[in-house]
């Protein structure tokens, strides 16, 4: 096979916006691997609107959304292959793929960007009781049968799980004329973000019912009835609470999980609460010249946060490449650490010497908090006390890092993030 200098894996919305920015950051031997056989990945499915305010300034469908990069793919004549599927990548970037017409083949590259997205959390890793009938449906299937397939999964619907996908299927599947019973939600918060809650459940008069989870599903051919029951602090169901629906539907939207055999099987660190990659100020992961961006490196909430992140990782893959493939020491690096109700940050370390003039970055809280602060603190010292009205886990977060500011600060070791209540 052909050499390329950079070797995107996934081409969904992560993978265009990287290989669109390592392009026009001046590398001409680019490759895009897809394993379906379209480019667009998720968006193609979601024909619901609220993309692109960030990015374009303008509120688009997914397919629209997608589509503006994809034009630009053809446009700068990046090359791609479709129906193609990675088989592994190896610690020194050597990336074993296979489709219908090439048979199996291997390229070397000189960087390779990780930007296979997630996938939706299964019925077997929830643990449900009951039967194990037709009708139970992520709620990705469910929204590709109705918007690509054309198909309508049931009538009567019961949804578990308050996350983004559920939540606009609740509205999608009550447009197509079915009547969505209940969504259950386990957490005491919804998983979802506020807007989704009001558009698609509020305004269809659907309810919510949090620290819910279903606890019967009844039905041996086919799904007749389900059982909820309120759970608690424990996450245990409360006798007594039980509460019964007819349907002919379940939905889960119980979370989604980042797509990283390929990531684990390379050798990369990954984190325990992300499930996705430890990467720097670059998007570089443990293995020098491999980056990660978008849902495989964590689950975003808004895909415009996908592409600007996605870009960074593509503009410094081609800076890395440019530099000689160097790579990184590390000796410098600055450990961030995530407390205090911060669950987590990306990036994980930064090296002020690559960072550029401002960083942004990007976290969740882990329970519901208001009116409370996030602080940061270089070293014990606290240099950022912005006061937040709402966050819950369902929003991501950002703090915007200045590199005159950390440059301040020669024996900087630590910078931590706090959710605080002054």
């Amino acid at each position: 096979m052909k050499q390329y200098d950079i070797v995107i894996i996934g081409g969904g919305p992560a993978g265009l916006a990287a290989a669109v920015a390592a392009k026009k950051a001046g590398n001409d031997n680019i490759l895009i691997l897809e394993r379906d056989h379209e480019l667009g990945g998720i968006l193609n499915q979601c024909i619901h609107n609220g993309f692109g305010l960030h990015t374009f300034k303008e509120e688009l469908t997914g397919p629209e959304y997608a589509y503006r990069f994809i034009e630009q793919v053809y446009e700068l004549g990046i090359e791609y292959k479709l129906n193609t599927m990675v088989m592994d990548i190896s610690a020194d970037k050597v990336v074993t793929a296979m489709n219908r017409e090439d048979g199996m083949f291997q390229i070397p590259a000189k960087a390779v960007i990780l930007a296979m997205g997630c996938r939706e959390r299964p019925r077997g890793a929830l643990n449900i009781p009951g039967y194990r009938p037709a009708g139970i449906f992520s709620a990705g299937t469910a929204q590709r049968l109705v918007n690509i397939e054309g198909y309508m999964p049931g009538r009567e619907v019961v949804i578990l799980g308050s996350g983004d996908i559920g939540l606009i299927m609740a509205r999608r599947m009550t447009l197509e004329g079915a009547k969505v019973k209940v969504v259950a939600e386990l957490m005491p918060y919804s998983g979802g973000l506020k807007r989704n809650i009001v558009q698609c459940l509020d305004d269809y008069g659907i309810p919510l019912k949090l620290s819910h989870t279903v606890v019967d599903i009844e039905g041996r051919n086919h799904v007749s009835a389900v059982t909820i029951a309120e759970v608690g602090p424990d996450r245990r169901p409360i006798p007594g609470t039980e509460e019964r629906y007819t349907c002919d539907t379940l939905l889960l939207s119980c979370g989604l999980i980042p797509e990283n055999e390929l990531s684990r099987s390379a050798g990369i660190d990954m984190s325990n609460i992300t499930s996705g990659p430890i990467v720097n100020e670059s998007l570089e992961t443990s293995i020098p010249g491999i980056f990660a961006c978008g849902n495989v490196l964590h689950v975003h909430d808004l895909v415009d946060y996908v592409s600007e992140e996605a870009s960074r990782a593509g503009e410094n893959a081609v800076k890395y490449i440019n530099a000689g493939c160097k790579a990184h020491e590390g000796s410098n690096d600055i450990q961030l650490v995530a407390t205090s109700g911060a669950r987590y940050t990306v990036p994980s370390t930064i090296d002020p010497e690559n960072m550029d003039k401002l960083l942004t970055v990007r976290f969740r809280v882990g329970d519901v908090y208001k009116n409370c602060y996030v602080n940061v603190y270089f070293n014990d010292e606290r240099i950022m006390h912005n006061k937040k009205r709402i966050m819950a886990p369902g929003e991501m977060e950002q703090i915007i890092l200045q590199k005159k500011k950390i440059e301040e600060y020669p024996d900087l070791k630590t910078i931590t993030i706090k959710i605080e209540k002054d």
